[in-house]
């Protein structure tokens, strides 16, 4: 009789203990503070991201200097790589036979003018003798023609002596512009003005340059809707902003700010890209044409969202944030992005000014989770408005 006793004390015992213990565990988990979570705000702001665009540099003017007529090169005028003045000589090419035509031409113009001259002689002549009925009327229109035949003759003689001049002039070769001359693609004796040494040097004024690139046709679009901000594509005023940077070979920047002057008729098919020209100064000429450099295009995102990159979380193309609420609960916010420049995400949808999102720790917090939030200000390595 006593045993049953002893198992009903026993059980009495376990449940009071266990009810002990669970009192115990709650207490200590209502003396557990909530887990300190780094959070920062998203701001809203102008923020400038900068494209850059590869490209090839162009001079202000690039003159290719031809042979124009065939012969043997004669001389070489210049020093190559140096400047060279307007109207200065290059080149000079063999003359002799150019001044056997000039002179076979001046010959011929002599003997038509001779004949011009027989021919006006006989029809004044002819005139006053057909009034007396002393020849035919037949005989003057002969005179007639013969005069107008001697005159276009004439005519044809000057044109083709003025033709021998301008060949003769061309053996010698002068500089179109003031510039820098390159290297000479054709040396002294060889024959210039055929295949292949009809070219023979470039001149190039590169106090100013152009640095031209191709634009893929969606890069296009996305930039041409962001720099004209609602301004007309052909409004000139929107190229005199020189707002651009060139970045040569080197990472260093141009001195000079630069524009855009050319955007092309339309997209090339076969590339899909489209051409654009900007032109920068460059007084000290360091900048050659053939080199190749980036162009440096700002671009403003006016009243942007903008959190860091660490924030954001990505799940098979799907982008959430973790957002601590006013009651200091964790919330999944899922969002909708724009683009990264530097270390921040510009965020198109799901997130105002002011909301706090998890910094560090995202691993460790879950959804509905309680914490205590401290707010961070992020150093950021982009630069803004």
């Amino acid at each position: 009789m006593r045993r049953p006793n002893f198992l009903k004390g026993t059980l009495i015992f376990v449940l009071v203990s266990a009810a002990f213990i669970m009192g115990c565990n709650k207490d200590n988990q209502k003396q557990m503070p909530p887990a300190e979570i780094k959070v920062v705000e998203a701001v809203q702001k102008d923020i400038v991201d900068k494209i850059d665009f590869v490209g090839e540099v162009y001079g202000y003017q690039d003159i290719s200097i031809r042979a124009r007529v065939p012969g043997f090169l004669e001389g070489i005028h210049f020093r190559e790589g140096f400047p060279v003045k307007k109207g200065q000589l290059l080149y000079t090419i063999d003359q002799q036979a150019y001044l056997a035509e000039v002179a076979a031409k001046q010959s011929a113009l002599a003997e038509a003018k001779s004949r011009f001259a027989k021919a006006k002689s006989d029809l004044e002549r002819y005139k006053p003798l057909a009034e007396s009925n002393a020849v035919s009327q037949a005989d003057l229109d002969a005179a007639q023609l013969q005069f107008e035949a001697a005159q276009s003759m004439v005519e044809a003689a000057e044109a083709n002596l003025e033709i021998s001049k301008i060949n003769l002039s061309y053996t010698q070769v002068r500089s179109p512009i003031d510039g820098i001359i390159g290297k000479s693609l054709s040396r002294v004796g060889e024959l210039v003005g055929q295949p292949p040494h009809v070219m023979l040097n470039t001149v190039s004024k590169i106090d100013e340059i152009f640095v031209e690139f191709f634009l893929p046709e969606n890069q296009y679009l996305q930039l041409v809707k962001k720099v004209t901000t609602g301004e007309e594509i052909f409004d000139e005023s929107r190229y005199t902003n020189d707002n651009l940077e060139l970045v040569l070979a080197d990472g260093s920047i141009h001195d000079h700010t630069g524009h855009v002057t050319f955007i092309d008729r339309g997209v090339n098919s076969s590339t899909g890209t489209i051409l654009i020209q900007t032109q920068f100064e460059n007084p000290q000429q360091i900048i050659r044409p053939g080199q190749y450099a980036k162009v440096r295009i700002p671009v403003t995102h006016s009243s942007a969202v903008i959190i860091p990159q660490q924030c954001v979380k990505e799940l098979q193309g799907q982008y959430s944030v973790f957002v601590v609420n006013t009651d200091n609960k964790v919330e999944t916010r899922p969002i909708t992005v724009d683009t990264t420049i530097g270390d921040l995400w510009l965020i198109d949808e799901g997130l105002s000014a002011g909301d706090k999102v998890v910094l560090e720790g995202i691993q460790k917090v879950r959804n509905g989770m309680t914490v205590s939030p401290v707010l961070v200000d992020y150093e950021s390595q982009v630069s803004s408005n």
